[in-house]
């Protein structure tokens, strides 16, 4: 006698390709398409709704009322394009692509509130400070002031993007972010980072570790010859970093005695401007 498969409030994937009578294969086809990209869209609300340790796959069945091998499926393309993200072995989290999005539309009221702390820290020092926020595996810059020394290093501008990490600002961001964040976006960018005056993956995972030991980045002759800057992340009112600064000037206008100054005019600007985050 045949065995019965039981019943579940689980939604299944079609048991039968046959096409209905009366409607064409390219229609199926939409139904499909349109069946499937509600269901991932279902899973991508679940888990922007989720708190910042994310769902496992087994919460992600329940809330979508999906079997696991459809929520496998439907998630693994979610994490390839970049929406989702794993965190540890088991919880997914809202993905590089997202926070990149919600950036773009942080980054003017970001940029406004940074200008006053460019403006102290570049009146303090006589050089130039910039002002960045990450965009995926990249960062952008938002801000930066000029100072007063005669010469001015006008390393980016307003705008400019390059690889999380190069620059100074960049690097105080990337060393913030929580190791596997850290790890993939060192990982996307691999194929870029040698055009930046031979930086590797390990040498980036290094100043990573020196840049989280020191509390600050140091790092010079790699987005710009002959030039080196000191960066520091800033985080938001639940110590998450958003944004990071950072000050460039000449190999020779660097010496450590002065990395440590500029570094504590840093941390004070952003102590007395911004004493909750931004």
């Amino acid at each position: 006698m045949p065995t019965r498969r039981p019943s579940t409030n689980l939604d299944p994937e079609p048991a039968s390709t046959t096409p209905a009578r009366g409607r064409s294969g390219s229609e199926q086809a939409e139904d499909g398409g349109g069946r499937t990209l509600r269901r991932g869209l279902q899973l991508l609300d679940a888990v922007l709704a989720a708190d910042r340790e994310g769902l496992r796959v087994v919460d992600l069945c329940r809330i979508a009322q999906l079997e696991r091998a459809t929520v496998h499926r439907l998630i693994a393309t979610l994490v390839e394009s970049g929406y989702v993200a794993q965190r540890g072995r088991f919880r997914y989290v809202a993905g590089q692509r997202l926070a990149a999005l919600a950036l773009n539309d942080a980054a003017p009221n970001l940029a406004a509130r940074l200008r006053p702390v460019l403006e102290r820290v570049s009146t303090a020092c006589g050089d130039a400070a910039f002002a960045i926020v990450r965009e995926g595996a990249a960062s952008r810059c938002i801000a930066r002031h000029v100072g007063t020394h005669p010469i001015q290093i006008l390393v980016i501008q307003v705008g400019t993007r390059q690889p999380l990490g190069v620059g100074a600002a960049g690097l105080a961001l990337l060393s913030a972010l929580p190791d596997d964040q850290v790890k993939a976006a060192i990982a996307a960018n691999a194929t870029s980072l040698p055009r930046y005056r031979g930086m590797t993956p390990e040498r980036m995972a290094l100043l990573v570790q020196a840049t989280r030991e020191r509390g600050w980045s140091v790092i010079g002759n790699h987005a710009t010859d002959g030039v080196l800057a000191v960066g520091m992340a800033v985080h938001n009112a639940e110590g998450e970093p958003s944004a990071a600064i950072s000050v460039a000037s000449t190999l020779e206008r660097m010496p450590r005695e002065r990395q440590q100054l500029i570094a504590r005019l840093m941390r004070d600007a952003l102590a007395a401007l911004l004493p909750a985050g931004v």
